[in-house]
Parts: C-alpha cells; structure tokens; sequence
C-alpha cells in the first residue's frame, strides 16, 4: 500500500475530528488515493487538528445553519468568529459588515466568494469592495470555510482582515417546498432538489421573498432567486457548470439623525427621503473542473458575471441643496470575467511529505458606473460619468510540508498586478491608465499536536485595491479645479494599499467534547478606507493600524446539545499624529457571540438561541462621540414531524432592543435648520418579529 500524501492524511484527521459516520475500515484506496466513506459533518468544524495552518480557520456545515436564526442571507456570515452582519438601508442593499477592528462598509477588506467566485465588486459606484449576498440561499450551503488574517496565498485583494468560501451542494437528499410567512408583510417561497440527469445530477432552486419592514415608508423588497447546476464525477474526475440569476427593487431606509428622533419629529422608524431606493441584478455563469491522482490535484475554474445596481441616497437630506435636496444616485452596471487555475502536486523534501501548489488567477471588470444628482429619482446633473476596466494577474506559490510529527509549515508567495483605466469621464483630465504591483510573502509553522492542542504562528503581507476612479483623479469632479470644497489639493490615490498582518495561536479538546481557539492578531494598513457620508461611498485615508485577541469556543456536552461562544477585542488606531485625533471612526472593539443550540430531541424536536452584542464604537477621530452598544437575542424552535414535513417558528430581537444597526457621525441640514449640524445618523434594528415555515420534502 503506498504512503498517502500528507494533505490526504489531513482529510483523514477532518474525519475523525468532525462528529461523522465514517470508521476505520471502510477506508479503501482506489488508484493508490484515500477513498473516504460519505460523512456527514454535524459540527463546526473549528477543532480542524493536524489540518489548520492558522487558529482563526474553520468551516461550518449545513447540519449546523439549518438550526440557526436567519434574518438575511448576509448573516450567514457571522459563522466566522467575531464578524458582524448589519444593515444602515433596509433590505436590498449589501449589508454592512463589521470584523477584527473594521467598519468594512459594505466589505472592503474581507473577501467573501461563491464556489470560489468573487463576491467583492472593485471600483463600486457606492463603496470599494461593494459585497451584496442577498442572492445566497442559505439552504443550498455545503460549507462556509473560513481564514482570518492576510496569510493565505490563495487569497488576494480585499482579504487583508481574511477570506470566506461558501460552497453550494452539486445534489441534494430530496426535493422540498418551503413557505415562510412573518411580520412586516415577510414571505418567502422555496423550492429546491436535485435529480439524476444522464450521467450527472441536476440541482436546482428558485426563491422569491417580500419584505415591507417596520418602516414608516415600507422596503416593499421583492426578491426572484434561482440555481441551476449540472454536476458529474467520473473516476478521479469532478466537473460541475452552474447558473445563478438574481433580481430585486425597494424602497431604501437609510439612517436619520438622532436630533430628528429626540425632537420629536421622526419616529425611530421613519424615513426623510421617501423616494429613495434601488434595484439590483446578478447573472453568472460558472464552470468547475478537478482531477485528483496520486500524484496531486488539478482545479480550473471559470467565471461569468453581469451585475446592475440602481441606487438612491440622500444622507445630508438639505445640506447642499436647500431646494431640491441633497438625494444622489449611483448606477453601476458590470461585465466581471475571470479563471482560477492551480495544480498541487506531492513530493518530498528529504524525508518529509510535501505539496506544492502552483496556481493562477485573472479578473476583468468593464464597468461604468456614475454619480448624478437627483430629486425623487429624477436626474438634474451629472457630477461624473466613467467608464472603467480594471484587470489584475496574480500568479502565485504555496507549500505544505509536514516535517515531523510535531511540526507543520506553510510558505507563500503571490504576486497582483493590476490596470486601473479610466475612459469618458465627463472630466477628461481624471482619464488615465495606471499599473501597479505587488509581491506578497506569507509563512506560517505550526507545532504539535501535543494532549490534543496545536499551536500556530503566521505572517504575511496583503493589499486592498483603491477605486480606479480615486487612483486617476486629478481635478475636483464636480468643478473641474484641481482642490476639493475644502481648498486641499486633489490627490490621486495609490493604485494598492498594502497591509502586514501577524498572528499567534492555539487550538485544542484537550478538555473532552470542548474545542476551543485562542488568537493574538495584529494588522498595519498602509491607507484606510473610510466612509463619507455625503459622497456615500468609501474614500483612501491615514495609515492604521489594529491589534486584538479572538477566543472561539464550541462545546458538545451530548450528541443533541452544542453550545458555543465567541468573544474579540480590538484596538484600532490610525498612525502618526494628527490634531483631528487617532481613532478610527466606526472601528468595532468588542463582540460576543454566543449560542445553544438542542436538536432530534423528544422524536424530532429542534431549537437555538443566539445572542449577539457589538460594543461602542468611536464615530469621530477624538473619540469625543461614540455609538451605544447592540445587544439582539434571537431564537429557533421547530418539530419535525416525519421525513416529510417540518414546522419552524424563529424570533428576532427577543429583547425588543432600542438599539442601532449602524451609527455615524457626520454634518446634515434638515428641512427648515437654517445651518448643518454635526450629529449621530443612525438605522434602527428592527423590532421584536415572528417567522413560521413549513417545509415538506419528498
């Protein structure tokens, strides 16, 4: 029998670490590769021993969402220790994302992909990095994998505070129907399944959700979702195509100012522009190849996307324009292409096991995207109008040796190359094209497993990319001079930022059915992004840098309780010295989050509770004004009655907290001030709210 490689003998270790159906002697080999038995993951799987490369890396299984409340598709998410899903706009638009110090905005430095394609949007027309997941079905979800940290070779742009792949099933067990029906007018219909075609399996699924909200002016949010895969395996070979559409409009709800609300003249749910809103589309098509032997494996994948964004915002309300108002719209319509190509192959060095994997990956994005001047949608002026392409290159080396039974490591190398063009603008001094590059190292050692605990120590440089807009403007777009309203001189901004990060680990279950992580992390950012309230979208700032201690732990007292609990703590500040002040506006410090969750209990019984709290925040660079704390309960109870029906009940916000989704702090001017006021802006979460689902299968 020949000696498996040593990321086989890693898959062994998943295994038997997971709770699975698997045993020893129904491994067999085929072709001189492990053949594991189906295992069913029922965990997360944080205690990944003898497979980690870092402490802040882990999947978690379908067997563990299904029992989880879910409000959005976005909250999927908060799976991955310490990151906070919200939302500053109703439902429709991305949500906003908090994670390891960082307001990341709508998901600037965190890279979030489907089956390996690329969520981010580069050069967004409402903020860099622009990451919208409401055409995720949670149901059709494998496995969300997780890394924290810019230590991954595999993972380039946005991915400095870490990286999320959530793979969808190629089958499913049966066909099902799902009927959801809530508060705030909330329903939503589902119908997935899969079935044998030719020599593959066919999956598919379509969903449609409405969604009004407890606003004064209702979201109205209407949803159309589908999925079609065709997937086939063959010997050592896998392939699978996969189309997704997606289609939404609404009415938005962006964040009022807390004087409105303390005055008396806006409830907490209210809106001040009635008229804004917006209308999304995604469209993809993508094909996945692999072929693993005994000698290694070799993946290729391509990608198709066209995406439309609509977008009305109005968050000063009458600070520039009295009259009309200060409502603005933001159009982005998109062409995204791009492959994925890599091949590891197992060798040796000396004595020990190795592989080494080789890989390329290319994206294009055509864009043009605007910023206009609008009242109650209708367009009065064009502010700047761009046609962009942005197109990056990234070759890159990873290995993984294994050289004793005690010590692991991982060496990186990647390198990005980038175009950022810039065509028709309405300003042509702001065309341009600019290259830029970067090489990005990554390391990392990991030492044991002694009683049941590893350690771990990693490094490595990263980058985010800037908008292509930002990176080749050299006049005010709005008066053609090359300063701002403020008399600073306009300055492009660099085409990369790049980051340093570092971490310092441990996993273990030595303590029996407890598995639990301890990280120390630190992360430098050569330039941040930051939120601007009256453009609406994210502009290049200050260096900073952010440093924090992440605790995840997840214990499994019986086969039908698990409880979990997650707790971070950062400290952010920008570098240098600054009479405006030195924290980070919106930088998250504290979260906790916490869950039990009890299932096939009583002949077929099922439930969770989960709590979720973010601390305050600074909102202004002095720290003179901070937000409150969020604290939101939420809980799941449901019975299975038999193989084929299933009755589920979930409530939101148990607490019926007073509490706010988002806090900023910026000038507006209301209807009738006669001069702005600096004030906390801010978007209620929602009150307390009901769900009831009934799902057959068959």
């Amino acid at each position: 029998m020949p000696k498996p490689n040593p990321r086989l003998k890693l898959a062994l270790v998943m295994a038997s670490t997971f709770a699975c159906q698997a045993h020893a002697d129904e491994i067999t080999y085929t072709n001189n590769i492990i053949v594991l038995p189906e295992v069913e993951v029922t965990e997360r799987a944080d205690s990944q021993i003898g497979l980690a490369d870092s402490a802040s890396q882990g999947n978690v299984g379908q067997a563990q969402l299904k029992y989880r409340p879910i409000s959005r598709p976005g909250e999927i998410l908060e799976t991955v220790p310490g990151l906070i899903a919200s939302q500053h706009s109703g439902e429709g638009k991305a949500n906003q994302y908090y994670l390891r110090g960082f307001n990341l905005d709508h998901g600037t430095d965190f890279l979030t992909q489907i089956d390996g394609v690329p969520v981010n949007m580069t050069s967004h027309a409402h903020g860099q990095g622009w990451t919208d997941t409401n055409f995720l079905i949670p149901e059709l979800i494998k496995t969300l994998s997780y890394k924290k940290g810019n230590y991954d070779a595999a993972a380039g742009d946005f991915s400095s505070t870490g990286s999320a792949n959530i793979q969808y099933f190629n089958e499913l067990p049966e066909h099902s129907i799902k009927f959801t029906g809530g508060s705030f007018d909330y329903y939503r219909g589902l119908v997935t399944g899969s079935q044998s075609a030719g020599a593959g399996q066919l999956l598919y699924a379509a969903e449609t959700v409405h969604n009004d909200g407890p606003w004064t002016v209702g979201n109205d949010y209407q949803k159309f979702n589908g999925v079609l895969r065709y997937s086939k395996e063959r010997g050592d070979t896998r392939w699978n195509i996969t189309a997704m559409a997606y289609q939404a409009d609404w009415k938005s709800t962006d964040q009022i100012p807390q004087r409105a609300v303390n005055s008396g003249l806006l409830n907490r749910f209210a809106s001040i522009d009635p008229t804004d809103g917006g209308a999304s589309q995604r469209y993809s098509l993508t094909g996945d190849w692999q072929r693993q032997t005994a000698t290694g494996i070799s993946k290729f994948m391509a990608y198709g996307i066209y995406s439309q964004l609509r977008l009305f915002s109005n968050f000063t309300y009458f600070l520039n324009d009295p009259v009309r108002g200060d409502q603005f719209a933001q159009p982005d319509d998109r062409w995204v292409s791009g492959f994925k190509a890599s091949h590891g192959f197992y060798h040796q060095i000396g004595k020990a096991e190795s592989e080494t994997t080789l890989g390329l990956q290319v994206r294009n994005d055509n864009i043009h995207n605007s910023l206009q001047l609008t009242q109650a949608q209708q367009i009065y002026a064009t502010v700047r109008d761009d046609q962009l392409w942005v197109t990056s290159i990234s070759p890159y080396l990873e290995n993984h040796t294994e050289w004793t039974d005690w010590l692991r490591s991982t060496v990186g190398l990647r390198f990005d190359g980038f175009r950022f063009n810039v065509a028709d603008s309405n300003r042509a001094e702001n065309n341009g094209d600019r290259l830029d590059g970067l090489i990005s190292p990554k390391a990392g050692l990991v030492f044991g497993p002694w009683a049941a605990t590893e350690f771990y120590l990693n490094g490595g440089l990263g980058f985010h990319s800037n908008d292509a807009r930002g990176v080749n403007t050299r006049v005010d777009p709005a008066t053609g001079l090359p300063t701002d309203a403020d008399g600073n001189a306009v300055k492009r901004a660099d085409p990369l930022a790049r980051t340093y990060g570092a971490e310092v680990g441990v996993r273990t279950a030595w303590v029996d059915k407890l598995e639990s992580t301890l990280s120390l992390w630190w992360l430098d950012i050569d330039s941040e992004l930051l939120f601007v309230g009256d453009a609406g979208s994210t502009e290049a700032s200050r260096p900073s840098r952010r440093y924090g201690v992440e605790w995840a732990n997840y214990y499994s007292p019986t086969q039908w309780l698990t409880f979990d609990a997650d707790l971070s703590y950062c400290k952010a500040r920008f570098r240098g010295d600054d009479p405006a002040g030195n924290f980070i506006p919106g930088s998250i410090e504290t979260v906790v989050a916490a869950g039990a969750t009890v299932h096939d209990i009583y002949g077929g019984f099922f439930g969770s509770t989960r709590l979720r709290y973010f601390g305050p925040r600074p909102l202004i660079e002095d720290n003179s004004v901070r937000s409150k704390a969020t604290l939101l309960l939420s809980a799941l109870v449901g019975y299975e009655f038999n193989k084929h029906w299933t009755l589920q009940a979930e409530a939101f916000n148990l607490l019926d907290s007073q509490n706010s989704a988002i806090d900023y702090y910026y000038q507006s001017q209301l209807s009738g001030e006669t001069a702005p006021v600096n004030d906390i802006h801010f978007h209620p979460v929602e009150p307390v709210s009901f769900r009831l689902s009934l799902t057959t299968k068959f």
